[in-house]
């Protein structure tokens, strides 16, 4: 009997071993970008990663619902604005680590620790090359100058990257200021706003309208496809705080059952290792410091970051909204 108890405990301890080999990530990345570095996690370390993906919206409700029973090990997603939102829900738990510590800039990460930047993504001016010149460009605040009516083009407002990008405007330059830039973007449309970067993109490189702002990364992908279009990059604001970025990040979830598991994985993907794999991907910029971008992604140059914290694009996010409804940016 004694013999079957002590077998028993053995049976209990190694089942209990392998389900901690085990992560669940939910994810709102798409699942091209996010399955390489589990399978390159899975060859180094063994440790199966299991994925739930969807939209952040979605996941984030399924969590709070599920609750203590949730099985969401971490919550993975773009923009700081979503993983903003997903602390207020209580989803995250903070936690402590040396290697995020040093991998991942301060105004990258949540300052509580509850989430962290995996990878960068800079929203800037694009332009046509046939149309305008690059001196004729400076800020986010001179696109609302008269002299581009009817020459600038938008993405929706319902996204949250404009959202986002409007939200640090607030943070920095106050309501008053803000909504007069913003106002002054809607008076210079050349038409109605796209639903998507893409597009967006396609109606300069088209003549459609001059100028734009987009993420870097779609521009990447466009330019992949159709590189004779005449579409240039002009790095924002860099006479003044610089180019304002975002982030893609992720969070140890509250309930976590793996919790150490967790960590780790989130720490391998902040390393050296996995940087360019979790950020090439997409033609994004590492957000580790230490680690270059793809050579692709370099030959946009070097610019000036914006360095406020990027949790500001998730807690003035709702004022943001306000304001575009209020100017009529649709």
């Amino acid at each position: 009997m004694k013999k079957q108890l002590m077998f028993a405990a053995v049976l209990a301890a190694f089942a209990g071993s392998a389900m901690a080999e085990e992560i669940v990530v939910y994810s709102a990345r798409a699942e091209q970008l996010v399955k390489p570095l589990i399978d390159a996690y899975k060859k180094e370390t063994g440790v199966d990663v299991k994925l739930v993906s969807d939209k952040e919206g979605p996941l984030m409700e399924r969590m709070r619902a599920e609750g203590s029973n949730s099985p969401a090990d971490i919550l993975l997603t773009v923009d700081a604005g979503n993983l903003w939102q997903a602390s207020k829900m209580g989803l995250f738990k903070p936690i402590k680590s040396k290697v995020l510590d040093a991998n991942v800039p301060a105004h990258l990460r949540d300052p509580k620790n509850e989430w962290f930047g995996l990878s960068i993504r800079a929203r800037t001016i694009f332009y046509n090359t046939q149309k305008v010149k690059p001196a004729q460009l400076s800020s986010y605040e001179d696109l609302a100058d008269p002299k581009w009516k009817g020459k600038l083009c938008l993405r929706t407002s319902k996204k949250v990257y404009n959202q986002s990008l409007v939200a640090m405007m607030l943070s920095e330059q106050g309501p008053a200021k803000t909504e007069k830039i913003v106002r002054g973007w809607v008076d210079n449309l050349a038409t109605d706003v796209f639903p998507d970067d893409t597009k967006m993109l396609e109606a300069i490189g088209a003549g459609q309208c001059d100028v734009g702002i987009a993420n870097t990364y779609y521009y990447g992908r466009l330019m992949e496809k159709s590189p004779n279009l005449p579409i240039g990059i002009f790095w924002a604001n860099q006479k003044g705080k610089g180019t304002h970025v975002n982030v893609s990040g992720a969070g140890v979830a509250k309930y976590a059952r793996n919790e150490q598991g967790a960590v780790k994985f989130i720490e391998w993907l902040s390393s050296d290792k996995a940087q360019n794999l979790f950020a090439d991907v997409n033609m994004e910029f590492p957000v580790n410091p230490k680690v270059k971008p793809d050579p692709k992604v370099a030959a946009w140059g070097n610019f000036k970051h914006n360095l406020i914290n990027v949790s500001n694009a998730g807690a003035k996010q709702a004022e943001a909204v306000m304001l575009m409804d209020r100017v009529g940016y649709k």
